[in-house]
């Protein structure tokens, strides 16, 4: 009998790296399990683990909490009876949303339409159009499990010539790119974000990579921009999105929009999202569109409901079509993400009975991520040797570590990358999981980090990091 191994597997998938859930992550896991397993005989420095590896608000240890509205709204979707169970338990707008829902879906158990429900497709193409001043068509929405599951669902289609055609991915860039790239045998095409200038994108740095690609046989099908940006936080100003939309018609690239946070902002005043539908249909450009969002980010983070959607624009019907073929094959997205969807693009108005509620639960949400965001980026700014910029958006902070000659040789010596070496010491000594920049890539010789700003306990959380950092420093001079 031939047996299963690795090496029988599709070399692609053995190609296949996630850092946001690779070996930091692994050993947090064990950590985790060894300290409710053991307690205070684990033999650790920390009594907990601190994971702000990813995105995942409602993470236990985390303090955000999930919106009213919506667990309501899912809790009638689930069970109808409750509300004669208690028929005053419930919102007459939660009631009245449920209600209209459950007539169009009937039962969550049953399969849904595989572009997502009519109802929802209609009014998440009302809230993009209420939003960029643009009309937009149902038809041309699809709802996925999470936006992860359409962005893998465009690049597994755009590689139309393994090893050769290839998607522009700025650098640093979210793993989840690189990683389906790998796992459809396509070639990513780095572009470096400018750090010193905010992490900004850089048109020229675009146009030297696509020159590059062409020189070394590959052919870019895409250009992917995430914005505000994952891990940096930066939005693009509309003059550079302007730039990127005719850079894309030129070179005939259909345009990634990876759009997940646009809610996530800290000085909205300062720094304003745009979107990018808005800035294709205010230029009258023919540059082909696909918009991502999810309910996982934003102040919603329901990232275990699996609930995102995406939007195509000036993208041909018979390409579409495509499209639905290969979402058909797994039949539908989850029915309750898809009623997460709705919440996220339909919340309560004013005047209705749940908006006071669903005002001050996400005024707070905003309001604790920008706070938590400044005082964090200025405490990593004042220790030595570190450098951060302070993200306008998003939930995290890319911090570079300048780290000694010696760390970096004991690194090597270790087999590790020397932010990935710096990172499973952070993890060691004080329980705190990371995500190591060489996971997000950077330039040749500069180390980073990732972390999430959602962890409650700034002062001690923070004052964890500074004291990590200083002895691992000194260790090393």
């Amino acid at each position: 009998m031939r047996a299963l191994t690795v090496d029988s597997l599709n070399p692609a998938v053995r190609n296949v790296q996630y850092a946001v859930r690779g070996e930091l992550a692994i050993k947090a896991e064990d950590y985790r399990v060894m300290l409710k397993e053991k307690g205070q005989d684990s033999g650790l420095p920390f009594d907990r683990i601190i994971s702000s590896n990813i995105g995942n608000p409602q993470q236990k240890g985390l303090d955000q909490p999930p919106i009213t509205f919506n667990r309501q709204v899912a809790a009638l979707m689930e069970w109808p009876d409750l509300t004669k169970l208690a028929p005053n338990a419930f919102p007459s707008d939660v009631v009245a949303r449920a209600k209209e829902l459950y007539e169009e879906i009937g039962s969550i158990g049953a399969y849904s339409h595989s572009q997502g429900v009519p109802l929802v497709r209609q009014n998440v193409a009302k809230f993009i159009q209420e939003r960029d001043g643009h009309p937009s068509k149902p038809d041309n929405i699809f709802l996925t499990g999470g936006a992860s599951a359409g962005v893998s669902l465009l690049i597994s289609m755009l590689i139309s010539e393994p090893h050769k055609s290839g998607v522009l991915i700025p650098i640093p860039q979210y793993p989840l790119y690189t990683a389906t790239l790998a796992q459809f045998s396509g070639v990513a095409i780095p572009y470096l974000l400018d750090e010193e200038q905010g992490w900004s994108t850089s048109i020229d740095e675009i146009k030297a990579a696509l020159k590059k690609a062409k020189e070394d046989g590959v052919d870019p099908k895409a250009l992917v921009i995430i914005n505000p940006g994952n891990p940096t936080g930066a939005l693009l100003r509309e003059e550079t999105q302007r730039k990127v939309v005719n850079l894309c018609a030129e070179h005939g690239l259909v345009l990634l929009a990876d759009e997940v946070y646009q809610s996530n902002l800290h000085r909205p005043a300062e720094f304003p999202f745009t979107s990018f539908k808005k800035v294709v249909c205010d230029m009258g450009s023919p540059a082909p569109l696909i918009s991502f969002h999810s309910i996982s980010k934003g102040v919603t983070g329901e990232c275990g409901r699996r609930g995102g959607y995406f939007e195509c624009h000036n993208v041909p019907e018979d390409v579409r079509a495509m499209m639905y073929k290969m979402v058909s094959v797994g039949l539908c997205p989850p029915l309750q993400g898809q009623i997460g969807v709705d919440c996220l693009v339909r919340p309560p108005k004013k005047g209705d009975e749940s908006y006071a509620q669903w005002k001050e639960e996400t005024d707070r949400i905003h309001k604790a991520l920008a706070q938590r965001t400044k005082l964090m980026a200025d405490r990593l700014n004042s220790l030595s040797g570190v450098s951060c910029v302070d993200s306008p958006g998003a939930l995290y902070l890319y911090p570079k570590i300048m780290l000694p000659e010696k760390a970096v040789a004991a690194a090597r010596a270790a087999g590790k990358e020397p932010d990935a070496f710096y990172a499973l010491a952070l993890l060691d000594a004080t329980g705190i999981c990371v995500v190591p920049g060489s996971g997000f890539g950077q330039k040749e010789g500069e180390h980073h980090y990732r972390l999430t700003c959602l962890c409650p306990g700034v002062d001690e959380y923070v004052g964890k990091l500074e004291k990590f950092h200083l002895e691992f420093i000194a260790k090393y001079l």
